[in-house]
């Protein structure tokens, strides 16, 4: 399988709660406009939002290599080591499972870049459901990707339904146009 298009783009959130996991990427070829932003965002933290490569082990980055952003900065003990840990290790192990998976060619992995941005929650409470539910949306969100998901068809039925969240979930009176 080859990627036909320059750039693709997933998103998936999984779980609930303080531990679910919100991850928004990107994945492209190197020499591409993907490279570019990948460049910038680690050549230019802000303060708060570090960007950094996501490392399976330390020494040992994830293929294809993967820039970590927070969505949150983060505050406290506990907050900082899910991000730079277990958030950074569950999208690790998704980016490796679904290289592992042939969701992304084992051949192009050293050509292509993923920036993920991420979705800490601040106030996480337990670091092993943090882990794993940034694995499986890092995953998702690969698979989003890859597959051009969701189509337009599934766009418009959700639609249909009124546009919600797991921060919003508007009254009747607020889906009447």
């Amino acid at each position: 399988m080859t990627f036909a298009r320059t750039t693709l783009i997933g998103e998936s959130f999984v779980g609930d709660g303080p531990n679910a996991a919100h991850t928004n990427l990107v994945l492209g070829r190197k020499g591409g406009p993907v490279e570019t932003a990948w460049a910038t965002a680690l050549a230019t933290p802000s303060a708060g939002h570090v960007p950094f490569v996501t490392v399976l082990r330390p020494s040992v980055p994830v293929k294809p290599l993967t820039l970590f952003v927070t969505k949150a900065a983060a505050s406290g003990d506990l907050h900082e080591r899910a991000t730079w840990g277990s958030a950074q290790a569950g999208l690790a192990q998704g980016v490796a499972d679904a290289l592992g998976d042939g969701l992304i060619p084992a051949a192009d992995a050293d050509d292509l870049l993923i920036i993920a941005a991420i979705w800490v929650n601040p106030a996480v409470d337990d670091l092993d459901e943090s882990f794993g539910n940034q694995r499986a949306a890092a995953y998702r969100s690969i698979e989003a990707a890859v597959q051009a998901a969701p189509s337009v068809d599934d766009v418009l039925a959700a639609a249909r339904q009124g546009a919600a969240n797991p921060f919003y979930q508007p009254t009747e009176e607020a889906l009447v146009r």
